[in-house]
C-alpha cells in the first residue's frame, strides 16, 4: 500500500471489500429479509472458530472507492449490511454518507472493540472475549448477538447482557460447528431466561452466502 492509499483509507475514500453481494439476511431480527452485504477485510479480534479468517488481513483485500461500492449496493437492494472482519477497523462516514444519499437502510454487525463511525440505523452487536465492546457502543446496540461455543459463553451472554440497552433485543447462536451439541442447550437457557431469542445461520441451512 503506498502512502496515498493510507491517506484515502485513513479518511474513508477508499475501503479494503473482500466481497459484496446480495442475498438474505440469516441471522437475528431481520432473518430473511433481502440485504445487500459488504464485507470489509480487516479483524484483530482472533476468535479462533471465526467462520471468515480469510477476512483478517486487509492487504489481502483490494481497496475500493467507497462511493462506488455504494452506488453499486443501492441498485439492488435498500437494506445494506456492513460486516467483516471488523467493519469499525474502518472510517465508514463516505461510505454511509452516499448510501444514505441514496435511501438506503444501514446495518451493522461488529464486535464493538472499535470507536462507531459513519451513519448507522441497526447495530448487531457481536462482543467477543478476546476484544470486549467499546462502553459506548453497548447502550447504542440494537441487538445483541452472543455465539455460544461452549458452556462458559452462557455466564459471558449474562454479563453482556446487563451492560446493552433495556429496548435491546437478546439473541444465543451456536457456533456453527457446535450446533448439535449447543442448541439443546440453549433451548433450556432460554426457558429458564425467556428475555433472550435463539438465532440460527438460516442462510448456512439454505445454502445461500
Amino acid at each position: 500500500m503506498n502512502l496515498t492509499e493510507e491517506i484515502l483509507l485513513k479518511e474513508g475514500k477508499m475501503l479494503p471489500v473482500m466481497e459484496h453481494f446480495y442475498t438474505l439476511q440469516g441471522e437475528g431480527a431481520y432473518t430473511g429479509k433481502a440485504a445487500y452485504f459488504i464485507r470489509l477485510g480487516g479483524c484483530d479480534v482472533g476468535c479462533h472458530w471465526c467462520d471468515v479468517k480469510e477476512s483478517w488481513d486487509p492487504n489481502l483485500h483490494p481497496l475500493m472507492n467507497a462511493e462506488e461500492i455504494a452506488e453499486t449496493a443501492a441498485k439492488h437492494c435498500k437494506t445494506i449490511v456492513l460486516t467483516g472482519g471488523e467493519p469499525l477497523m474502518w472510517n465508514l462516514d463516505i461510505l454511509t454518507s452516499k448510501l444514505k444519499e441514496l435511501g438506503c437502510t444501514i446495518h451493522i454487525e461488529t464486535s464493538g472493540a472499535y470507536p462507531m463511525s459513519g451513519q448507522i440505523d441497526w447495530i448487531t452487536l457481536s462482543p467477543k472475549k478476546t476484544g470486549l465492546p467499546k462502553e459506548e457502543i453497548y447502550a447504542k446496540a440494537h441487538e445483541l448477538k452472543v455465539i455460544v461455543f461452549n458452556n462458559n459463553d452462557f455466564k459471558f451472554a449474562q454479563e453482556q447482557a446487563a451492560k446493552v440497552s433495556e429496548n435491546c433485543t437478546l439473541y444465543l447462536q451456536s457456533e456453527w460447528s457446535k450446533r448439535d451439541e449447543m442448541y439443546p442447550k440453549i433451548t433450556d437457557f432460554i426457558l429458564e431466561n425467556p428475555e433472550w431469542r435463539a438465532s440460527v445461520q438460516t442462510h448456512k441451512y439454505l445454502n445461500i452466502p
